[in-house]
């Protein structure tokens, strides 16, 4: 049995009280508890606590309770099993109304943040009482004298909608973003929330300790001129990741503009101005950043490029003649020390088109990397791995005679993405230039390869063919990048049998010990691998289109997840045989996700011809706009990208 308490703890300093969640495992356990469902010899579990809420006073290298090592075996033993859904955050006419990209778990697993297209803040609580989030969204917006007390037992009285993980929203907070929200993070050792838009924009929130606890016992609504305290415009294009350092005041940021920057809450500055020196600018989009706090002078960057880059910060280099005003020159001391690569592209994935959509430090042992490739798989790294040596898998034949059938019209880029628009004739003619190719490209495919529709209905092995590929499929250090001298860090194990196309996903690490290793995909399902393996453990229907977000729970077997729907679904050990398992259709759909990962976003001809009118028509009314400037108020919602 699992009983879940709101105890009181006191501040032997000030003597003042503070309310602690603590979760109590009782030694009379049952079997149907869904924490211990996977587990034995369940008597070596203590009491888990939560840190309380002083927590934001102390240190995070200062665990409120140790976790022993037993329980750190559990609660990977948990993991191990299979899991099932036990609960979700939001519905139909309570939660977020658009697509959920940002979930982050805040106050060492207390509190998780959830933010996405609908531009608001969700501050959720596991809540002793066992009513559902459902049941606040009755009172949703709450009078500031209300009655804790009838609040609480009209919930109470509702116990057919108690649930076993009873997580109810205490806060909503209106971020004022005019584009969707990609990353929500709250600052450690405060109640500060950071988010990063489409909008470019940087903001900073905080309403207080009223942000975790509501005080009428329903969820709280604040403008955003009652919660917002902070404006950052230092970024030119949409902002997609916030990574947080050990400190209330300091957090990076990482966006399409190529740059990584460290905000410092404690300084003020002037946009218009001037801001601060970048601590790397690299000249592609980028899109993903990770951090160990163990190695927190490192942090690796990932985008537009076939290479994820490892800045390190005790490098003596820092963009130094940027800091003085004087441009930087080509012989500059550069910060990135490693590089991290593939030996080649997976099938279907165009060249030119590389693109790493998520990146993560392990915050276990600090060395260890995951990076998510799009139309590829995952890939494990470690930073204390030596450089590999190229060597050229086609020699002593690496000269290739020239396909005169094939103009790689995604190689020739048009205008650079951060170079002018194109305007007039030089528009269409690029545009016309394009559809050509387009046409010319799936017709020679068409002829080449007569017997690819029958390929298709055959088995697909995803696993080998991949790292066997030959020709273009094959990288050189030197390529599609601007440290060229920085060496090339191979990987030490790839994750596939998911498909990773239609939007930028994120990539996690799970169990206390980063046991493993998981990722959503493309068919709405987020899959689950063992880290030392590569094995796939578990497949779990996650959402109805597309999952995007897994995170875990820094202590408990439980797991939040998010994509293309409007809710966030929690993930933990299954009671008996799994509702939202997949795992009796894993063979059919890692065929499936490979087949659609071969073919690519843009492996059908009416595909590629939509987007080109799509990007044609959006051009167009770009051009048309005052001053040249494209309406951000038309701009396709529901894009994680």
């Amino acid at each position: 049995m699992v009983r879940i308490l709101l105890g009181e703890s006191h501040d032997m300093t000030g003597g003042s009280t503070m309310r602690a969640l603590s979760i109590i495992f009782a030694t009379e356990f049952s079997s149907k508890s869904p924490l211990l469902s996977n587990m034995d010899d369940v008597d070596d579990f203590d009491d888990i606590h939560l840190c309380p809420s002083s927590s934001l006073r102390t240190p995070s290298t200062l665990k409120c309770a140790p976790v022993n090592r037993i329980k750190r075996a559990r609660v990977a033993r948990a993991l191990s099993g299979r899991l099932d859904r036990v609960g979700v955050l939001g519905g139909e006419n309570w939660g977020h109304t658009g697509c959920v990209n940002a979930v982050s778990w805040a106050q060492d697993g207390e509190l998780l943040i959830t933010s996405g297209d609908d531009t608001k803040i969700r501050v959720w609580r596991m809540d002793p009482a066992g009513f559902t989030g459902a049941d606040a969204s009755s009172n949703s917006v709450p009078s500031r004298s209300s009655s804790v007390t009838a609040n609480l037992a009209e919930k109470l009285s509702n116990a057919a909608n108690q649930e076993e993980y009873p997580f109810t929203c205490q806060s909503v907070i209106s971020t004022g973003h005019t584009q969707n929200v990609f990353n929500a993070q709250m600052l450690p050792f405060s109640t500060r929330i950071a988010t990063v838009s489409g909008d470019q924009q940087v903001r900073v929130f905080d309403v207080g300790e009223a942000v975790g606890q509501s005080p009428t016992g329903s969820e709280m609504e604040y403008t955003t001129r009652e919660s917002c305290i902070r404006i950052l415009r230092c970024h030119d294009r949409r902002t997609k990741r916030i990574i947080t350092e050990d400190s209330p005041d300091l957090f990076l940021t990482v966006a399409e503009d190529g740059q990584v920057r460290q905000h410092d809450l404690r300084t003020s500055h002037s946009c218009t101005s001037g801001c601060p020196a970048p601590l790397a600018t690299l000249p592609h989009e980028l899109s993903t950043i990770a951090l160990s706090p163990l190695t927190p002078y490192q942090f690796v960057v990932g985008g537009e490029s076939p290479y994820a880059h490892l800045f390190d910060r005790r490098h003596a280099g820092r963009y130094l003649h940027a800091e003085w005003g004087v441009p930087p020159d080509a012989d500059s001391a550069t910060t990135c020390v490693r590089r991290f690569g593939r030996h080649s592209r997976a099938k279907g994935e165009r060249k030119g088109c590389e693109h790493v959509t998520g990146a993560r430090m392990s915050a276990w042992n600090g060395h260890e990397v995951l990076l998510s490739y799009h139309s590829d798989g995952v890939f494990l790294y470690s930073t204390r791995d030596e450089p590999a040596i190229f060597e050229d898998k086609l020699s002593p034949h690496s000269i290739l005679t020239p396909n005169a059938k094939r103009r790689q019209f995604s190689t020739s880029k048009s205008p650079s993405s951060h170079g002018e628009p194109l305007t007039g004739p030089d528009l269409e003619m690029t545009v016309e230039d394009q559809l050509e190719s387009l046409l010319t490209d799936n017709v020679m495919d068409d002829i080449d390869d007569p017997t690819q529709e029958d390929d298709e209905d055959g088995d697909i092995d995803d696993d080998d063919d991949d790292d066997d590929d030959e020709g273009d499929c094959l990288f050189a250090p030197q390529d599609a990048d601007s440290h060229q001298a920085v060496p090339v860090v191979y990987p030490r194990t790839r994750f596939t049998g998911h498909c990773n196309i239609e939007t930028v996903k994120d990539v996690n690490f799970l169990g206390p010990h980063d046991e493993f290793v998981t990722s959503g995909s493309d068919d709405g399902n987020l899959f689950i691998w063992r880290k030392s393996t590569g094995e796939l453990v578990d497949i779990l229907e996650g959402d109805q289109r597309v999952v995007n977000v897994i995170e875990s729970h820094p202590h408990l077997p439980l797991v939040a997840v998010s994509g293309m729907d409007t809710t966030v679904k929690l993930f933990a050990p299954a009671r008996g045989v799994p509702s939202f398992s997949r795992w009796n259709n894993a063979e059919t759909i890692k065929k499936n996700n490979a087949r659609a990962s071969r073919a690519g976003y843009n492996g059908s001809m009416e595909r590629q011809f939509a987007r080109l009118v799509l990007n044609y028509e959006q051009a167009l009314r770009g051009i048309r706009d005052v001053g040249g400037e494209q309406s951000e108020a038309q701009l396709t919602q529901c894009i994680n990208q």
